[in-house]
């Protein structure tokens, strides 16, 4: 095979060749957008090629052309494939409408029960006496899981008072006085990690991911690069470990809007084992390192964490043998790594029923105005659970319950 030959071949193998009427069109090896017409002529072929006008004879696009043709004629037809069906997933219609149209009933119910018997940690030597803190919790979880405005959710919250779930109506300042108090965010903290017990039972596979949510605030700062102000939207960024199954948040970070995603695993792997029999961790690239890998061995659970381009099998024991499992069977690896999808669904589902977005304006208000959201994401979750699986709303969240899980984290 000459050099001709050998190009042609190239081009045959690379290239896009069209076959028009008689013609053949075939791009150039050398020069971008270039393209030549190819008659393939038993006995006297021709092209349009400097090389072909100028010597004659076969140049590299009859031969591509004809290294085409002849390729084409020994692969067998393909047969006609059938189109691959779509995957659908069952729903279990009867079963989500009765959460659906009984959810904010229930709702407040869990909400009350789950915001009973928290000790106010804030001491008060004068003044008017405040509001209790359990009453003052319930307002503000509830006032975010209404999406309205403060002066507007006072309908709910009078209706709330009617029904006994609050001693009395408190003024909408109130509500946003009480997510400005950062003694407040632990309690918050406390009220999440409680809300997803009762579903410890269902969950052993985990996911962990992080995301954000705008504030109102801006940043503003001086591009010398450029000589420009420029200026973006703060925001809160959330660190969540959730089950794969029900998207119940079992534990949550939030730090600085650039904090690093991979330094906050081991502490939510961490909280998350406290309650709940940890069997597989997943993660995205962001998450791989030697010490998130350690993190979830310890609680003897299995990461399934994607490995980056620069990674080795470097390191031994556990890193080594689930690198070797990425790199040579990668459709077992990614069968349990896309389980991972289910976190990003769990953010979706907070962001779409609550709002990607915080309204409160201070550091602390905005961390609990989130911390909020996560409470109504894990109390509707469990609202959808209690349908699906057949659990009795009422033993959710019984007394005695409360008393042992307050207990176990330490919460009075």
């Amino acid at each position: 095979m000459d050099a001709r030959q050998e190009q042609g071949a190239e081009i045959a193998s690379i290239a896009r060749i069209v076959k028009k009427g008689g013609v053949w069109i075939v791009p150039s090896r050398t020069r971008a957008g270039r393209k030549y017409t190819v008659c393939p002529d038993k006995t006297e072929p021709h092209c349009s090629c400097p090389d072909h006008e100028t010597n004659g004879g076969w140049c590299k696009h009859i031969w591509a052309v004809e290294f085409y043709r002849t390729h084409r004629k020994n692969v067998p037809a393909r047969e006609e494939r059938q189109p691959t069906p779509k995957p659908t997933y069952s729903q279990n219609w009867s079963a989500y409408n009765a959460a659906q149209t009984q959810e904010k009933d229930m709702f407040l119910s869990l909400l009350r029960d789950l915001c009973d018997g928290i000790t106010d940690p804030r001491e008060q030597v004068t003044g008017r006496p405040r509001l209790p803190i359990g009453d003052a919790v319930f307002a503000a979880c509830f006032k975010v899981f209404s999406t309205v405005s403060g002066r507007r959710f006072m309908c709910d919250l009078r209706a709330a008072h009617e029904k006994r779930f609050i001693s009395r109506v408190p003024h909408f300042n109130t509500i946003s006085n009480t997510l400005e108090d950062p003694e407040i965010t632990e309690v918050l903290r406390s009220l999440i990690t409680e809300s997803s017990l009762p579903l410890k039972s269902v969950e052993c596979d985990f996911a962990v991911d992080s995301s954000g949510f705008t504030s109102s605030r801006f940043v503003r700062w001086y591009d010398h690069k450029y000589g420009a102000v420029r200026q973006q939207h703060t925001w809160v960024k959330v660190h969540l470990m959730c089950g794969v199954k029900t998207n119940i948040v079992t534990a949550v970070e939030i730090r600085d809007k650039d904090a690093s995603d991979t330094k906050l695993m081991p502490d939510l792997v961490d909280a998350t084992a406290k309650n709940f029999q940890l069997r597989e961790v997943s993660g995205d690239k962001g998450y791989g390192s030697l010490s998130n890998y350690d993190a979830v061995s310890r609680h003897s659970a299995t990461p399934y964490i994607a490995f980056k381009s620069i990674h080795t099998g470097k390191g031994g024991g556990l890193w080594k043998k689930m690198f070797h499992l990425f790199q040579f069977n990668r459709d077992e690896f990614l069968a349990h790594y896309h389980k991972r999808s289910n976190v990003e669904t769990t953010f979706s589902m907070i962001k779409a029923k609550f709002r990607d977005h915080v309204r409160s304006k201070t550091d602390a208000a905005m961390i609990n105005e989130v911390l909020c959201k996560i409470i109504c994401h894990n109390l509707c979750c469990l609202i959808q659970e209690a349908n699906e699986l057949g659990i009795d709303v009422a033993s959710l969240t019984p007394s005695s319950t409360l008393e042992n899980n307050r207990a176990a984290n330490g919460m009075h």
